[in-house]
């Protein structure tokens, strides 16, 4: 299994702001954008881009901003949904040149790449998913006490100053239990991939970034327009990959989805937790170049 790749690392400017961005396989006949969750960076894609390359893709990882050395703006409202979608669309217009572009997104990554292929901020030739649900029905779940419980640190998060502070505290410690309060195996969360996201954490101004995410999706209306009786039926062949052990959002925030997506497959994996692609990624790669192939 291949975990290691190389590619260069650069500075695109997008939207007023200055993304750290991975591009690997430069040249491909198609692209592939990678947009990776919280609290991590486009370290957590380090197993598919190897696969993505061998595919024939070119692909663009980016540190979303608020992440490693990626802007990092102090108003909250910066990372409305809006934002973080245009974001992504000009990232886009920068890589593909006409190249078919597949979006391939975790966690709140994964809810950007939601709310952008329902918007249809660009044209995509195909979506890829990962342990997130669609925003409406993230947003149905938490009407419900069973999801609330499992929701219980955006609540958290919406405090001021506290869970920054808190997270910061004993050199990031809070970011490694993370992973391992999350994660059903730790055999690819070894100390040195820990200390990436923790070294991450720390770099001045990432948490308060990192917090902002649910802040904003709080306090602010941009994810209410991805209700299921606002929003349009995604139409572009989507692939979600779910693990069923996810702590965070239960197994049947995957159900539901007649009306939200038209052409939707569904892989569930037994025994894998919330950081599926890192904690499974040779049964999360096999999906993923069966379903691109096909």
């Amino acid at each position: 299994m291949l975990s290691e790749t190389s590619g260069e690392t650069v500075f695109i400017e997008v939207n007023g702001q200055r993304l750290e961005t991975l591009i690997a396989g430069k040249g491909g006949s198609r692209i592939a954008v990678l947009l990776h969750g919280f609290p991590e960076s486009n370290h957590s894609w380090r197993f598919q881009i190897p696969l993505l390359v061998r595919l024939g893709y070119e692909i663009w990882a980016p540190n979303l901003r608020g992440y490693g050395r990626s802007s990092k703006p102090a108003d909250m409202r910066a990372y409305a949904i809006e934002h973080l979608m245009e974001d992504v669309a000009q990232l886009m217009d920068q890589a593909s040149h006409g190249r078919p572009v597949t979006l391939i997104a975790h966690d709140w990554g994964a809810i950007i790449a939601w709310a952008f292929a329902a918007s249809r901020q660009r044209p995509l030739e195909r979506l890829v998913i990962l342990n997130v649900p669609h925003p409406a029905r993230l947003a149905e779940g938490l009407r419900t006490w069973r999801q609330i419980k499992k929701s219980w640190y955006v609540f958290f998060f919406q405090l001021p100053w506290l869970p920054e502070k808190l997270m910061a505290a004993g050199g990031a410690r809070a970011i490694g239990r993370a992973f391992s309060a999350l994660a059903m195996d730790q055999t690819n969360f070894g100390p040195e991939v820990l200390q990436v996201y923790r070294d991450n954490a720390l770099i001045p101004g990432a948490l308060k970034a990192m917090v902002n995410y649910y802040r904003a999706a709080a306090q602010t209306i941009g994810l209410s327009n991805f209700s299921r009786d606002k929003v349009a039926p995604i139409t572009v062949p989507t692939l979600m990959i779910w693990g069923e052990e996810d702590l965070a959002l239960g197994i049947e925030l995957t159900e539901g989805y007649k009306g939200l997506v038209v052409d939707f497959t569904l892989v569930r994996l037994e025994g894998v937790g919330h950081w599926v692609q890192q904690e499974a990624p040779d049964a999360v790669n096999a999906h993923i170049e069966t379903w691109l192939s096909g």
